[in-house]
């Protein structure tokens, strides 16, 4: 069965660290391919001889009316298509940082100008919000914000290798400095926790180290947070999988992402470990991460 992906998402979130790591993993990509060539061009590919799995890169760059878009991935989803939507965003503060180092223009700067006046970086990364806005209803969305390029295509060949079943569920920790997510579709705060932080003998290790876990195991009050959330989840998973939707990513905040959220979701993990698929992401990058080439 053909299998696609589509790539979409706000310039300068990442999109092209991904189509890369789907050629890499053996996909056909396609980029910048324009919205009306969408739908002839996954015909082409269902002959025998065709690719059986195909990625292709559509965003504001793409010419035509991207505002057809949703449109159509409706009606090739109808037509039987295996088409999954990730959706790249990251925060504004992240992306006038990439573009200054990377120091390219953004390609809605001609189109903002048209009004007279000279657009900032700020103004064209609203306008494209705006464009992209009912396209990322759409889709899963990935937040890169703070995230590594070795962390992105680490959570990209994760998420294609499970996403075989209707609902993937992911379990992500993240450091409330940071900011929340904005992939995030259920949000849980634990810094009412008792902090590691403070033990200077636990203050450089992580959630998934034994003497961080064991300390944090001692207080009935995490236990309780815990078995809170899986009591939730439990309750409604079944609700969000007869809403369709291909994808659930519960987050949980604590103030440095190293210690309480990362244990709890490591918990997590493990009470709903019969879940197929089940991903596990720590948007803070501990110690052990090992980096993906």
């Amino acid at each position: 069965m053909l299998s696609v992906v589509l790539i979409t998402g706000i310039s300068g979130s990442g999109k092209s660290v991904a189509l890369r790591l789907l050629e890499d993993t053996g996909y056909t990509c396609i980029d910048n391919l324009p919205v009306r060539f969408l739908s002839e061009f996954i015909a082409s590919t269902r002959g025998d001889d065709s690719p059986r799995r195909v990625a292709v890169a559509i965003d504001v760059r793409s010419p035509g009316e991207l505002a057809e878009l949703p449109d159509v991935i409706t009606a090739l989803r109808a037509m039987g298509t295996s088409l999954r939507v990730l959706f790249l965003d990251a925060d504004t503060g992240t992306l006038v940082q990439r573009y200054s180092e990377s120091r390219r223009r953004h390609p809605l700067t001609d189109r903002a100008a048209r009004g007279g006046g000279n657009p900032s970086l700020v103004d064209c990364i609203a306008l494209e919000r705006e464009m992209l806005a009912p396209l990322r209803e759409q889709a899963h969305v990935i937040d890169t914000s703070a995230l590594t390029p070795g962390q992105l295509r680490a959570w990209i060949r994760d998420l294609i290798q499970a996403d075989r079943a209707p609902l993937v569920l992911t379990f992500e920790s993240f450091a409330y400095k940071r900011g929340v997510p904005n992939s995030a579709d259920l949000v849980f705060d634990v810094r009412c926790l008792p902090n590691p932080y403070y033990d200077s003998t636990l203050r450089p290790l992580t959630g998934r180290d034994e003497p961080v876990a064991a300390w944090l195991a001692g207080f009935d009050e995490v236990g309780r947070m815990i078995e809170d959330i899986a009591s939730f989840i439990r309750r409604w998973l079944p609700e969000y999988t007869k809403d369709t939707r291909n994808y659930l990513t519960v987050a949980v905040g604590c103030t440095g992402g190293q210690h309480r959220s990362v244990y709890v979701v490591e918990q997590l993990a493990r009470l709903f470990a019969d879940h197929e698929p089940l991903l596990v992401r720590h948007r803070t990058q501990l110690p052990d991460d090992a980096p993906h080439a």
